[in-house]
């Protein structure tokens, strides 16, 4: 039955080789962007529900960026199968004028408008003032590191992808002395509370791109000519459009869909709580996802590499080995994090955070239903993120992704959170139900194995 996990020691030496470093890579980011939820939490329970009120339309500029960086990489990972590094330079090109500029435009509203923008998210006044103060400065930090994912992206499909982790390591590392330098006025700098914090954040971008910059000029791999990534030409645009667009879509829709969560969140009483809670929750749960999305990454490379290369007859053998890879290993990890929730939370680490008991329950409550989620959404991003995008399969992949979000768990959400006014518990319960119905269809379009497609084409001209 399992037959297709018979791929020999070689095949999962390669995909520990690929995953571990992306793995590092969003494990330090991850536990680093919980130093800094705890840092500010060490402000009070105000300012980091107000952090996490400013974060709502920053994750929907992180999910377009995340989105231009998969749509990217299913042209990245078939280009370098057929070793068209000119081609690859060109989507680099393409790929950083769309996340520059949306990040330059968010910046710039949350730069000159802050509070009317970010009351569209929360009706509390104090919480949107203080959220104005972080998010007009953190907003910034967007356009830096737009570039810098960029690039790692395109390093990344072509099969280095540690190079993301060193770089991301610096710059987190950087961002945690400096949050601790200008939250607290350490070192003898002015105590500047949550506008310490995005400053933080705003430096450490800088040191990113000063660190890439570096890389780009001393590195013997990929010569980058200015020219293919300022002038990538309409036929790759097109080409972007085709087969990135989708992507893009699906992720800024995703995060524009996600971001609905908090805001029903934030509207409902005991918004603070929650809003606390949810970041928290938040944290912890991307800090258990790291694996999964290590192996989705992972995916997507071999997948389109192998495609790419002209190599399609075992591919859908190892788009299964992989789901099912990550399936098991969510599973393990969900068990760890039920039971982390249960006994080790409540007495070592929400006090850490000085929550309320309020908040501290439901914190509780959100950390376990991730647990038991877990395992399915790793199944779920290993198909979508890297089986289907890496095979070129961009349209039902975002079909698959967002329906169930949009047309299910978006408006139950709605329904018993601002209609119905129910409790936390059953809001965030209606929360997985896109996951569970994305599973069942996912594992369909698996098998059918009609996801497997050749993106590449003839080579663009330059």
């Amino acid at each position: 039955m399992f037959s297709y996990l018979n791929r020999g020691t070689q095949f999962y030496r390669q995909v520990a080789a690929l995953a571990a470093p992306i793995v590092l890579q969003n494990l330090i980011t991850s536990t680093l962007a919980m130093a800094d939820t705890f840092m500010v939490g060490l402000l009070g329970e105000q300012p980091m529900a107000a952090v996490a009120l400013a974060n709502i339309p920053l994750f929907m500029v992180q999910m377009f960026i995340f989105g231009v960086q998969s749509g990217a990489t299913v042209l990245f990972s078939q280009y370098w199968g057929r070793q068209r590094t000119d081609d690859i330079q060109r989507v680099m090109g393409v790929s950083a004028w769309c996340v520059g500029i949306l990040s330059l435009t968010v910046a710039l509203v949350l730069w000159f408008i802050p509070q009317p923008f970010l009351s569209l998210f929360g009706k509390d006044q104090a919480l949107v003032a203080l959220a104005a103060r972080y998010g007009r400065i953190a907003g910034f930090s967007y356009v830096l590191n737009a570039f810098t994912m960029v690039y790692i992206s395109a390093y990344r499909a072509m099969e280095n992808p540690s190079l993301g982790m060193y770089i991301l390591m610096i710059s987190m590392s950087c961002n945690t002395f400096l949050n601790w330098v200008l939250i607290f006025g350490r070192l003898g700098a002015p105590a500047l509370g949550v506008e310490g914090a995005a400053l933080a954040t705003l430096l450490s971008r800088g040191v990113e791109i000063a660190v890439l910059a570096l890389h780009i000029r001393f590195n013997k791999f990929l010569r980058l000519r200015p020219g293919l990534l300022l002038r990538p030409g309409m036929e790759m645009a097109r080409r972007f459009v085709r087969y990135g667009g989708p992507v893009v879509c699906n992720e800024t829709m995703w995060g524009l869909g996600t971001g609905i969560f908090p805001t029903v969140m934030g509207h409902m009483q005991n918004s603070q709580e929650i809003l606390a809670a949810y970041t928290l929750a938040g944290n912890v749960e991307k800090i258990c996802m790291v694996v999964g999305f290590g192996i989705a990454a992972t995916a997507s490379i071999l997948i389109g590499r192998e495609i790419g290369a002209g190599r399609t007859q075992t591919v859908q053998q190892v788009g299964m080995a992989l789901s099912t890879l990550a399936f098991l290993c969510g599973l393990a990890v969900g068990c760890l994090l039920v039971l982390f929730a249960q006994w080790i939370a409540p007495l070592w680490v929400f006090p850490l955070f000085q929550l309320s008991p309020g908040a501290s329950r439901i914190a509780a409550m959100m950390i376990t239903v991730s647990g038991l989620m877990i395992p399915i959404k790793n199944f779920n991003q290993a198909i979508i993120v890297g089986v289907l995008r890496g095979g070129g399969d961009v349209r039902a992949s975002t079909i698959i992704d967002l329906t169930p979000l949009w047309l299910v768990a978006i408006p139950l959400t709605a329904l018993t959170g601002l209609v119905l006014k129910l409790d936390i518990f059953w809001v965030y319960l209606c929360i997985p139900s896109e996951n569970i119905i994305k599973f069942f269809v996912g594992m369909r379009r698996l098998r059918s194995g009609r996801w497997i497609n050749d993106v590449t084409g003839t080579a663009v001209k330059g």
